[in-house]
């Protein structure tokens, strides 16, 4: 049995990450505001009435835009702001509903990545839908006991950020969430949350980038592949009942 050790949000697509001490979870949902935004480039067809799932190269994202790293964001919910810092020092905020905010917003970042981006940058959100890297609606979880081989054979630590998951836990065993799939993980006790597990996460180059220096340092899925015969890590897992969780909640997988 493992424990919840860090829970994560993202709400805009390919931008910070914000810990939380607890989520609520509903069935076939995402953590709430999970990849809720995302920042498309101009040439992106989205139909916020009728959204449909987009592959990751429709956005400006870590894998190709590796200078995202180099600003933090903070989404205030209260309000629908979005905060944007770097070096210590805001350079942006607008709110994302409001028509001016959000033009705000995307003049900022047509100007800091240049031509990076294909056309004028699109702020993009659609009610009940999420711009995760796969069409469900589901979290991502890592299993530090894997991440730790993986630094075992590179000789080097790596931020478990660089792997943008929803939930780290740490079972004492590597690679042992790889078995959990189409099993059913229990997490809080009896009365707690459910979750499917029903896909193993293969790597791009977004972890490639060091997020302290906004540059690549290391080819990951490279190194996956040459040690252990796969360029996974972490898993994919389906909420089936909802409820509450806490950093320190139980896992146990039946």
């Amino acid at each position: 049995m493992s424990r919840i050790a860090q829970i994560f949000r993202y709400p805009v697509k390919g931008l910070s990450p914000e810990p939380m001490n607890r989520a609520a979870l509903s069935p076939g949902k995402t953590i709430p505001l999970d990849r809720a935004f995302a920042l498309a480039h101009g040439s992106t067809q989205f139909d916020p009435a009728k959204p449909q799932f987009l592959a990751k190269t429709k956005f400006l994202m870590l894998a190709r835009n590796e200078r995202l790293a180099a600003l933090k964001t903070r989404f205030v919910e209260d309000g629908g702001e979005l905060v944007i810092e770097r070096g210590g020092k805001q350079v942006a905020r607008g709110r994302i509903g409001d028509p001016v905010g959000r033009k705000m917003l995307e003049q900022f970042f047509a100007a800091y990545l240049a031509d990076e981006v294909r056309g004028s940058p699109k702020l993009l959100r659609a009610r009940d839908h999420t711009f995760s890297d796969v069409p469900r609606h589901c979290l991502s979880l890592i299993n530090i006991s894997s991440l730790r081989e993986l630094e075992r054979v590179m000789k080097m630590p790596l931020d478990p950020l660089r792997f943008r998951a929803n939930l780290y836990f740490d079972t004492g065993v590597p690679w042992e969430e790889f078995d959990w799939l189409d099993r059913k993980i229990r997490i809080g006790g009896e009365a707690g949350v459910n979750l499917v597990p029903f896909s193993r996460i293969e790597r791009c180059a977004a972890t490639n980038v060091n997020l302290e220096t906004a540059g690549r340092d290391v080819n990951i899925p490279l190194q996956l592949q040459r040690a252990f015969g796969h360029s996974d890590m972490g898993i994919y897992a389906e909420v089936t009942k909802g409820g509450s969780i806490a950093v320190g909640d139980d896992i146990v997988v039946s």
